[in-house]
């Protein structure tokens, strides 16, 4: 989910209702940093003969507000399932009915048919995957299965913690820590949540999204992070390690929509269903390291993801997560009372 790099690549393109077609031409992406393969764009454009640009974004909030403005020369985005709805009915998508798509047969059954797309009338699955607490074992080696290590942090770690700024995830992993559900509106426990997270900033160092690099360095010690991201950095410093907070943690899918303003509508529903492609999404995963919802993409996987903790939840685990929703206007707007008052 979080980082990026711009790649050129060649694209795609789709016939009215039937099968594909070679087509030359164009694709825009707009899409979170360093999360996309350069090695699978490339055997996209090779395939399809279409030019593939992409643009980062560091947040679902850049990238609605960015979307919102319109004249963005975009095709495709890939909002996370929080800000699906929102993209949906504020008319910002098309309705390209992957679930008409020759590779949706791929798709796995438990995210077929989500919630925040019912029947996916607009979006295809990019990556899913968890957000949790990373931590270096050299610098603390307490327990470190609790989101405490974020909001009441241990003196080892004090100064030395970062949180990613996601405002939806670092709520939600408040108010689990709290004893509450998510989406909760209840003012006393809101306020609780609003002097815990006010009281545990100034332990923090940081509030940023750069983790792979900022913990590879040593600069944070710990950090709120995405389970994909954490993996990165385990591999290349085996002493740091995500941890499932037994309070409770998000889940998360991200999906890729094609813009309502898009020029190029045709190489952009290709796209989708090629990503739904076994190979084609595991050579995603191979390299943004987060899992995939499509099935029969196991075979195709590198081998250090098919058993790593950050990818395979453990059974322990797997009762306290659970996947984020976007609350309602109302209780959103109790949120970013409380986030605003973080940010000063």
């Amino acid at each position: 989910m979080n980082w990026k790099t711009t790649a050129p690549a060649i694209g795609l393109a789709l016939l009215a209702s039937t099968g594909l077609a070679r087509a030359e031409g164009e694709l825009n992406i707009y899409n979170w940093g360093n999360y996309t393969s350069p090695d699978v764009i490339k055997k996209f454009e090779e395939k399809y003969k279409v030019k593939v640009t992409i643009t980062d974004y560091d947040s679902n909030d850049t990238a609605l507000a960015k979307v919102r403005q319109g004249g963005t020369g975009f095709d495709i985005a890939i909002p996370s399932q929080t800000y699906v709805p929102i993209w949906i009915e504020e008319g910002l998508v098309q309705e390209t009915d992957p679930s008409t798509m020759e590779n949706f047969k791929n798709v796995a059954p438990e995210w077929a048919n989500p919630e925040f797309d019912p029947g996916r009338k607009f979006t295809v699955p990019w990556a899913w995957g968890t957000i949790g607490v990373v931590v270096n074992t050299d610098a603390y080696k307490g327990p470190a299965d609790s989101w405490s290590i974020i909001f009441n942090t241990p003196d080892e770690l004090k100064g030395k913690v970062n949180v990613v700024p996601e405002m939806g995830d670092v709520m939600f992993a408040a108010i689990m820590y709290l004893g509450g559900e998510q989406c909760t509106d209840d003012k006393a426990l809101l306020k609780k949540v609003r002097d815990m997270l006010v009281a545990a900033k100034p332990n923090w160092v940081a509030m940023e999204y750069n983790t792979i690099e900022r913990m590879g360095a040593g600069d944070f010690k710990a950090t709120s992070d995405w389970n994909g991201s954490a993996l990165r950095q385990r591999l290349a410093h085996p002493e740091i390690h995500f941890n499932y907070p037994k309070e409770g943690f998000g889940m998360w899918s991200d999906n890729v929509v094609v813009l309502k303003e898009a020029k190029n509508v045709e190489n952009a529903k290709l796209f989708q269903n090629f990503i739904m492609d076994p190979e084609n999404a595991a050579g995603l995963s191979a390299f943004h390291r987060y899992a995939n919802a499509i099935s029969g993409s196991e075979k195709y996987m590198p081998d250090d993801m098919k058993d790593a903790p950050e990818v395979v939840i453990p059974a322990d685990a797997k009762p306290h997560g659970e996947l984020q929703k976007m609350c309602s206007p109302e209780t959103q707007a109790l949120y970013t009372k409380i986030w605003t008052e973080l940010q000063k």
